[in-house]
């Protein structure tokens, strides 16, 4: 039987925008070292392969009426946090989302490989194009970068910051203190890329990561998202809400790396999963409409804004969504949107409480239920495994490692222990050889 993997996402408190409201919830659980320890500890001794902490480089441009209902305006630095949360777990892994748009690749390489360094090879990178225009203003643009253009610099930055992590052959630190050599100069190569977007000298000032390269991690799901992917990416964070969407993107994913001469097997595709637990099926309904009413009209409103790349307050709340013109923000976000209110006919007061609460794949019951539904997936092959998100911080992560945890784990279906130190030995993935020190 198939093994399933798990990841656990952190953004700003959960993915639910009432979640922070719940009863009993820890309204600042994105925000206080404490609980993102408790968090990490918890997963750890779940056995989840990864803590991913998700990022946005602005404050969301919206109403004030909607943004001072968000917890979506204040989260760690990721590439701050984790560190320290290297030091206070030993297994699990711990992926962070950084900007290919905004940011400089040495920069990049130099954080992923310390952190690589730091927690004894359990780095992740999600790689992300940031669709969001308003980060454009905070880096001295006044307009957000094409959408082509985006996934180009992408593309580039992959490999001037790979080509960094192999500036040192591992074999490369002498470190003979009788010799006096700390280094073979024979063991390091000078990249001196000149490309398109980026002109990078080199060699990178930190050794070799233990794991090679940290585990390489995209989320885009339109064509060019896509094709990022499954030329670069170990793992793919995808969207879509039913079964046989997981399975149209699963078979498409694995035939593009196959097609960019990759093994398929070593590309993890793991959804997002909404996890909403109960000790029965009704009570389980019950808390996740406790949850969707927490949502604030305005709130859902602007969230719907977001997704679709265009303002949506001018719009009729109880007629269908109108036409809309093309938008430099996520092609695939605003094509989920699209594709949700054609199939289930929702007026735009509908998707707006669907995005404020949550749109995507969403498991709610008990936690039998919930590891039948889990395990359909995975011997579907709609999924590799997912990257479960909390309806509620505490209870709702206890009672997944407590409950659910345990029953996936009857079923052989997921570890009860970790057989190995790195991220790359959780998801079973190769160490990638030096380009420039072949073996």
């Amino acid at each position: 039987m198939r093994q399933m993997h798990l990841g656990a996402f952190m953004r700003p408190t959960t993915i639910h925008t009432g979640a922070w409201r719940f009863p009993g919830a820890f309204p600042d659980a994105n925000f206080n070292f404490t609980h993102l320890k408790r968090f990490a500890q918890t997963l750890e001794r779940g056995c989840f392969d990864a803590f991913f902490m998700a990022d946005h480089l602005a404050v969301l441009n919206m109403p004030m009426e909607a943004l001072q209902r968000s917890h979506t305006v204040t989260s760690f630095d990721p590439l701050t946090l984790l560190p320290a949360l290297a030091a206070v777990t030993e297994r699990i892994g711990l992926i962070a989302t950084a900007s290919t748009t905004f940011e400089q690749p040495y920069l990049i390489a130099r954080k992923f490989a310390s952190l690589d360094h730091l927690s004894n090879g359990r780095a992740g990178w999600n790689i992300v194009t940031t669709s969001n225009p308003d980060a454009a203003l905070n880096f001295g643009q006044d307009a957000q970068m094409d959408h082509g253009d985006r996934y180009r610099r992408g593309r580039e930055f992959y490999d001037v910051v790979t080509g960094l992590w192999d500036s040192w052959a591992d074999d490369a630190f002498l470190r003979d203190v009788e010799g006096g050599r700390f280094f073979d100069p024979a063991r390091l190569h000078v990249l001196d890329h000149q490309g398109e977007f980026f002109r990078v000298r080199g060699p990178l000032n930190v050794a070799r990561p233990v794991q090679g390269w940290p585990v390489i991690v995209q989320a885009g799901a339109s064509d060019a998202g896509r094709q990022l992917a499954a030329e670069t990416a170990e793992v793919v964070f995808a969207g879509g809400s039913t079964l046989a969407d997981g399975q149209a993107f699963y078979r498409d994913m694995k035939q593009r790396a196959a097609a960019a001469g990759r093994d398929p097997a070593h590309l993890k595709i793991l959804p997002g999963c909404f996890v909403v637990i109960g000790d029965t099926l009704q009570q389980a309904q019950d808390k996740r409409a406790l949850l969707d009413s927490l949502v604030h009209y305005q709130s859902g409103l602007a969230s719907l804004s977001i997704a679709i790349g265009h303002d949506a307050s001018g719009f009729d709340p109880d007629a269908p969504l109108p036409p809309l013109p093309p938008s430099n923000a996520s092609k695939s976000g605003q094509q989920r949107v699209l594709d949700m209110a054609a199939r289930e006919s929702l007026t735009v007061r509908h998707l707006a409480q669907r995005l404020g609460g949550y749109a995507g794949v969403a498991m709610v019951g008990t936690p039998t239920m919930i590891a039948d539904t889990m395990q359909e997936w995975i011997e579907q092959e709609g999924s590799d495994g997912f990257n479960v998100m909390f309806s509620d911080l505490p209870a709702g992560l206890d009672d997944f490692v407590g409950q659910v945890v345990p029953e996936l784990q009857r079923r052989g279906l997921f570890r009860t222990a970790y057989a190995g130190t790195t991220l790359r030995d959780h998801l079973g993935l190769p160490r990638p050889g030096n380009r420039f020190f072949p073996a």
